[in-house]
């Protein structure tokens, strides 16, 4: 029989990637059975006990404590868990002071104290707390970038309306990208300045059009992050069409690029209707769209790699010769994505090639999406950054150890002629995603499935792109030049 253990730290706010880092590194010991490390929210502590981690200490945590949680086989286990986790958590909030000593705002209005010509905050706290700050912000006249989730749609509605009413911007919630005047925010890639603006409710969507944009010649003005849930018609797309002024309006803006999966159809017509009145070109990319009508002005890309290609007027990856029968004579795709936007690329590409195709996803595409639990005789595509997979665990952007299981799974299986892989690189990501891939793989057999990937990244990212790439090939990896051509030869592979 194990014991559940939580001690509380009264007071003690960390970042939640640290925390699920720290708890990932508990996990691994003798003897524990499971662990967690969550700032006492409500939602954080509904966590802990769906993980059945949370004992009547934590339950009673507030929303500024911290709730060290150990489920362990021996009272052994649980003292050596939570004296590790002591040791890192006191190890971080050691680096965090010393990094930060010169000068570390507590508050936003300190913050602003120091830089009042600054007109945007970054808000990464708590859902719980997220509106609260973001409604600072826009009272100080500052625009917002919300890469917090767990936001109240009504809570966005709000901010959205109060900003516009402003004059200002609200991107977000659960906005991971954005590209401001050549500043990578969140996740993003480092690209060069240029003609070309991004409206995106998608992050890894900006990360892909601005990426490749960027490796065929070309360069981003802004690329502007709406949150997923802007073209709803409960927001109405607000901060869509005001991204679409704001770059209207800017002269070193040309041509403009929006990414995002299909919209409710009013706020469809009122983004539709926006751009028919603006003087530039416009691509129009909603992944899984069908029949889309767009303006004189407007061309509508049915893939990001397509996006790009419009935008910059000319093709943005170079097209690969067919790779012939997988050598173990399996059938079907696996395909294991960090990124939401690229899992869906993939099935519109597969979609494209065999409309008899039985794909099982958990990502949504109209007419290419099965249920996930349809494993036999389906090629199937997983979004291992849905919230079914990181609830309490870091995104694999984050921690690609996310996908080692399920990528060992997908190589043992028999039935598995190609194994598909994204590897994202940029700001906030992993150091060295394709190096852990690429140990992941050390020692598989030349008769296995084949394993293609694509990376989305600038040679200007710190991880690298061409060491990324490198690292990829020597592990017998398959590399594509976009997750579009990846998701075109795994399928055409298994298609021969």
């Amino acid at each position: 029989m194990s014991l559940i253990v939580n001690r509380v730290r009264k007071g003690a706010y960390f970042d939640s990637v640290a925390l699920m880092r720290i708890a990932a590194r508990i996990k691994a010991l003798p003897g524990v059975v499971e662990a967690g490390l969550m700032i006492g929210t409500p939602a954080n502590r509904e966590l802990l006990r769906d993980a059945g981690i949370l004992d009547s200490d934590g339950a009673a945590a507030g929303p500024g404590d911290l709730v060290i949680a150990v489920n362990a086989e021996t009272q052994s286990a649980v003292d050596a868990a939570l004296a590790e986790a002591t040791a890192a958590i006191d190890a971080s909030r050691k680096a965090a002071t010393d990094a930060g000593a010169a000068w570390r705002p507590h508050t936003l209005r300190t913050a602003h104290a120091v830089l009042p010509d600054a007109t945007l905050a970054l808000i990464s706290v708590a859902g719980d707390f997220a509106a609260a700050e973001a409604m600072k912000a826009l009272a100080r006249g500052l625009n917002a970038m919300i890469f917090s989730d767990n936001v109240p749609l009504a809570d966005e509605i709000a901010l959205k309306r109060e900003a516009r009413e402003l004059g200002l911007l609200v991107m977000g919630p659960d906005c991971g990208t954005a590209i401001i005047a050549g500043v990578p925010l969140g996740f993003a890639n480092v690209v060069p300045k240029g003609d070309i603006g991004v409206i995106g409710a998608s992050g890894t969507g900006i990360q892909e059009v601005t990426s490749l944009i960027a490796r065929a010649g070309g360069g981003i003005s802004h690329a502007i992050g709406t949150g997923g849930r802007d073209l709803k018609a409960e927001v109405g797309g607000i901060t869509t069409l005001q991204a679409i002024d704001l770059l209207d309006a800017d002269p070193a803006t040309r041509h403009i690029v929006i990414v995002s999966k299909p919209p409710a159809e009013v706020v469809a017509r009122a983004v539709l209707a926006r751009v028919a009145k603006s003087s530039k070109g416009f691509t129009i990319c909603f992944l899984g769209a069908s029949r889309l009508s767009v303006p004189a002005n407007a061309r509508a890309a049915a893939t990001l790699e397509a996006a790009a290609a419009y935008a910059m007027g000319r093709e943005v990856a170079i097209r690969t010769a067919p790779l012939g029968r997988p050598g173990n004579g399996g059938r079907l795709v696996r395909g294991l994505f960090a990124g939401g936007t690229l899992c869906s690329e993939a099935q519109i590409v597969a979609l494209g090639l065999e409309h008899r195709l039985r794909i099982a996803s958990n990502v949504p595409v109209p007419g290419a999406q099965d249920t996930v639990g349809a494993r036999e005789a389906a090629h199937l595509l997983i979004d291992l950054g849905d919230d079914q997979f990181t609830r309490g665990r870091p995104h694999p952007m984050i921690e690609p150890a996310v996908r080692d299981a399920p990528l060992a799974e997908a190589l043992a299986d028999p039935s598995v002629g190609v194994v598909l892989l994204d590897v994202v690189l940029g700001t906030g990501g992993h150091g060295d995603p394709a190096g852990h891939l690429a140990s992941r793989l050390a020692g598989r057999t030349p008769t296995g499935p084949h394993v293609i990937a694509s990376v989305t990244g600038t040679a200007g990212d710190r991880q690298g792109l061409a060491g990324q790439i490198a690292k990829l090939e020597a592990a017998g990896v398959i590399v594509a030049p976009s997750n579009a051509a990846a998701a075109r030869m795994a399928f055409a592979s298994v298609l021969e």
